[in-house]
């Protein structure tokens, strides 16, 4: 697939971030879901099976870190790429989400441009299988910036 005519599901509870990254998604002809919360969020990924997940992870009720779980430990959402959409910037939340099972992580504000790359990167390693090695090199990276403090 590499990307082209991917489908991603970006949850976020703001329209304007959901439509930053629709916008920029669909430029580079990928296909976008919405999810405006948690739970719709889950029930998103359950009934459409995308390709990859853009989360974030500070929403009511239902946070991110509570729908990534979710999505990993269900059978039939635990292959779908996790990628962390966040305003949480600390060293400690990026390493949560790393551990948690997410395969990059970023903080807003971003680069909307860089978003294609990047997902487009993230679905050609874990369909090559890669995926253990994209989070070890993220998780590696993140031990170094700690180390650099």
């Amino acid at each position: 697939m590499e990307g082209m005519g991917a489908r991603v599901l970006v949850v976020d509870d703001e329209a304007p971030i959901r439509l930053l990254c629709r916008v920029n998604l669909e430029a580079e002809g990928m296909e976008v879901l919405e999810a405006g919360d948690g739970p719709s969020g889950l029930d998103a990924a359950r009934r459409e099976q995308p390709d990859v997940v853009l989360l974030d992870v500070m929403m009511p009720g239902l946070d991110g870190w509570r729908v990534a779980e979710e999505l990993l430990e269900d059978p039939e959402t635990s292959r779908i790429p996790i990628v962390f959409l966040t305003a949480r910037a600390e060293l400690r939340d990026r390493a949560r989400g790393l551990d948690l099972g997410g395969l990059d992580y970023v903080t807003k504000p971003f680069n909307p441009v860089e978003l294609a790359t990047l997902i487009r990167e993230v679905i050609a390693r874990v369909e090559g299988g890669e995926r253990e090695e994209l989070r070890r090199a993220k998780l590696a990276e993140l031990r170094t910036l700690i180390e650099e403090r």
